[in-house]
């Protein structure tokens, strides 16, 4: 073998044995003795299969990192490889930076193999404290678009490598990101896609594919494929097909690498009588039964023993002279975070007179930061933002999963952005949303630029399949404080939350806002509104103690109370109050909401008894989660209620009670229960 290539086996071996180790032992764990029962764990657990392919790419990718050539930026796609990661994060010591208890020692190893997989706290699946863990795993299909995104926002000479499964590559989000790479040209991103031949529990479709058919595959979506077996071919080929791929990327031609190798390969070969090798048995644990099963100990034992530990560790556990030479010759950068000092807020001087112009001028105040981009569906021009379309800082695909993680990318990689869609295929983001705030309260998460969304052409306005305010409804149920969803109730709302938003950090911001014009709205309170998500509008309140306070929570809401007042004070005979919540997080909680309001302010902004109407623009049921506990007079909320059939505008609306007529009939039940509640 080369030195190069020396390196590459010793990191590899290390990294296979700390991983089954992690998963089978709890002592005894450099094998200065044959295996007892003691030595083992009872109920073995963790995801064995993907190991050998996954540590042999990460051993590569960090050895040619390491020669300064290029800076690769591995990212792992499979949550499932984070056995591997901790085992490289243990060996190269960014583990024991995270977790102090497992040092570079056999006691260290010893430690980390009893808290496996728990990990004190930092669990078993891929994790954002150790090497090439900005992406988290468990939105799987997420990797390569997010690859993508932080390639754009990378510096020249870098180049990021996500390793994807192959049964990965069957995701609808990885399907449609091979394409989308068309929309990012000369995007430095080189996929290692590791086929193995399953999936978790099946054969997986890419495997299938004979050579000619798996280039030819790669060709038609407009990337240059080169294949490599493992550990048939060697690592001096792997390494050269790797090299050799980071050159046509920079070269700007897009590459993708084909690691071929058996499930489970340098594991045991069959257990309980079964094969395992190469099967979907390969994928968690192999030997279920070692503690107990004499046949199984030996098995473990001699699988151990294949790695030669001997050779790897010194006799306290240490890495050995080669070892500590190969692991001294990787280089493991992360994706770095914010680049630069945020814009100053109110970088929008002039009022805006529509949501186009509102839009368009504060992300063109952005975009010349150079760091800015904007990510959208096929939709700019209906969304009446046709100036925004075919900039160099736009990239437009009809793929919300696959612009959720470009835009998640370039965030980590320190860029700002946002991403405008349709309200009604928001929900398309759950998923990977979700997962991005799992990864920023996870220990060792960098400060990332917040995670922007602009959601236009609600229901309201829309046709029957097109109205879904299901996202917000289920983020605002995850009681996550990063969580801010906002409703802005005109352009020179809209305008300054943009500005707000794009200059924030660690954030959730969703901004829901219409693109149909509606009547102005004074702004004397907007700066309270910004400051603290909520005020009393003077222009439509009385001053005297309200009977009846109506909560605005965006435009239409704010149009049709302002069309419904009137009536609302002839007929019923009441003071009221309207107060605009431009952050919907303020109705909760304060002890699990940052902007939430404590109850005296509440009280001081409804009115001591007043009855409160809510006029929302998503489901009442969002509006009642926050406002849980936090009421004790009479409540209606008005919002989006799904009807059964297409209607139109006028029906949908009167439907759901989101006219003056409704508003008003709302108003005169909860006087009737106010009435009531005040004879009680």
């Amino acid at each position: 073998m080369t030195s190069h290539a020396q390196k590459a086996d010793l990191l590899w071996r290390a990294q296979a044995y700390v991983a089954a180790a992690q998963i089978h032992l709890q002592d005894n764990v450099l094998l200065r003795r044959p295996l007892g029962p003691g030595d083992v764990k009872a109920r073995p657990a963790g995801h064995w299969g993907t190991v050998p392919g996954t540590a042999w790419a990460l051993a590569h990718v960090a050895l040619l990192s390491g020669t300064g050539d290029a800076e690769l930026v591995p990212l792992l796609g499979a949550g499932h490889a984070g056995v591997a990661q901790i085992a490289v994060g243990w060996l190269t010591g960014h583990l024991v930076a995270a977790r102090p208890q497992f040092t570079r020692d056999e006691q260290g190893l010893v430690n980390l193999c009893r808290s496996f997989p728990e990990v004190a706290g930092l669990g078993s699946e891929v994790t954002p404290a150790l090497p090439a863990g900005d992406f988290l795993g468990g939105r799987l299909g997420g990797c390569l678009p997010f690859a993508q995104g932080a390639a754009l926002a990378s510096s020249l000479g870098r180049v990021i490598v996500p390793v994807l499964g192959d049964g990965e590559c069957e995701t609808p989000t990885t399907a449609a990101a091979w394409l989308a790479a068309h929309a990012l040209p000369g995007t430095p991103v080189l996929p290692i896609v590791h086929i193995n031949g399953f999936r978790m529990g099946a054969p997986s479709l890419l495997a299938d594919l004979t050579e000619q058919a798996l280039t030819a595959y790669a060709a038609g979506l407009g990337w240059s494929a080169r294949t490599v077996t493992v550990p048939d071919d060697g690592h001096e080929a792997f390494h050269a097909e790797l090299a050799q791929g980071v050159a046509d990327t920079l070269a700007g031609r897009r590459t993708v690498l084909f690691m071929r190798c058996v499930k489970g390969w340098s594991g045991p070969a069959a257990a309980n009588g079964q094969q395992v090798l190469g099967t979907a048995r390969a994928h968690k644990t192999p030997l279920t039964r070692a503690a107990s099963d004499s046949a199984q100990t030996y098995a473990l034992e001699g699988w151990l023993s294949s790695y030669r530990p001997e050779e790897l560790f010194t006799d306290g556990g240490h890495p050995g002279p080669g070892l500590a030479a190969a692991l001294a010759a990787t280089a493991w950068p992360h994706l770095t975070g914010p680049r630069r000092a945020p814009l100053p807020r109110a970088t929008v001087q002039q009022q805006p007179v529509s949501f186009a112009d509102a839009v368009a001028t504060v992300v063109r105040a952005h975009a010349r930061a150079g760091d800015f981009r904007v990510f959208s569906p096929d939709e700019l021009a209906s969304n009446r933002l046709s100036e925004l379309a075919g900039q160099a800082w736009t990239t437009e695909v009809l793929a919300e999963e696959v612009l959720g993680e470009q835009l998640a990318g370039f965030n980590a990689a320190g860029g700002r952005g946002v991403l405008i869609s349709y309200e009604a295929f928001a929900p398309l983001l759950a998923t990977g949303i979700i997962s991005l705030l799992k990864q920023q309260r996870m220990p060792g998460a960098a400060p990332r630029p917040s995670f922007n969304l602009l959601l236009t052409s609600y229901g309201w306005h829309n046709t029957y399949t097109h109205g879904d305010p299901s996202l917000t409804t289920t983020l605002l149920a995850l009681e996550d404080p990063a969580i801010r969803v906002l409703t802005p109730a005109d352009p020179a709302r809209l305008t300054a939350v943009l500005d707000e938003a794009f200059t924030s950090t660690g954030q959730l911001n969703v901004i829901v806002a219409g693109k149909h014009p509606l009547p102005p709205v004074p702004t004397d309170t907007l700066r309270q509104e910004l400051d603290r998500g909520i005020a009393v509008w003077p222009h439509l309140s009385d001053v005297q103690p309200p009977a009846l306070t109506v909560l605005v929570c965006g435009d239409l809401p704010a149009a049709v109370t302002a069309e419904a007042l009137p009536r609302i004070r002839a007929e019923l005979g009441v003071a009221v109050r309207v107060v605009s919540v431009l952050d919907l997080t303020v109705l909760g909680d304060p002890t699990v909401w940052p902007a939430g309001l404590r109850a005296a302010e509440l009280d001081a902004l409804l009115g001591e008894d007043a009855a409160l109407l809510v006029v929302t623009l998503g489901h009442p049921a969002a509006i009642w989660s926050l406002l849980k506990g936090r009421h004790a007079r009479p409540v209606e909320v008005i919002g989006w209620r799904e009807t059964e059939g297409p209607r139109s505008q006028q029906d949908l609306a009167a439907a759901a009670g989101l006219t003056a007529e409704g508003l008003i009939a709302a108003a005169g039940r909860l006087l009737k229960a106010r009435t009531r509640c005040d004879t009680w």
